[in-house]
């Protein structure tokens, strides 16, 4: 999955969608994202000598704008692991919760759970919201 597919699906298509399972690369390109984005905003409000201690307006509606989107991935992405997406919640624990969602997000899929089927799967005509899936490269 590309940078500007996993925002598209993140953004558009599955904004506030707390079903579902979301791949590795999907979670963390929309992290990246949202890091980006954040960074850009900082630096708008600082160049616009709005920043306070606890960052500018722009920096605010960013984040706002990206607060929704941000835990529906990561409910997504703990149910790819086989987790219920409460887990999140660990992450209000400083520090080892923060290590512990970590963790989490690493690893790698799970097969077919309760969440749904797994959307690295590449049977014939599945893609799992995510696209056409490139077929299998040719064996030598």
């Amino acid at each position: 999955m590309s940078f500007q597919d996993a925002v598209r699906i993140c953004l558009q298509q599955k904004y506030a969608d707390f079903t579902g399972r979301a791949r590795r690369s999907e979670y963390w390109f929309f992290f990246l994202f949202n890091f980006i984005a954040q960074s850009v905003a900082g630096i708008l409000d600082g160049l616009f000598r709005i920043r306070s201690v606890y960052g500018g307006p722009i920096q605010g509606l960013v984040w706002l704008a990206l607060l929704v989107p941000s835990l529906a991935v990561g409910v997504r992405r703990l149910h790819d692991t086989g987790r219920s997406g409460w887990w999140l919640l660990i992450g209000l624990i400083p520090i080892v919760g923060w290590i512990v969602l970590l963790v989490f997000f690493l690893q790698e899929s799970q097969p077919d759970n309760q969440y749904g089927a797994n959307p690295k799967r590449m049977d014939p005509g599945y893609a799992g919201g995510y696209g056409e899936m490139p077929p299998p490269a040719p064996q030598q």
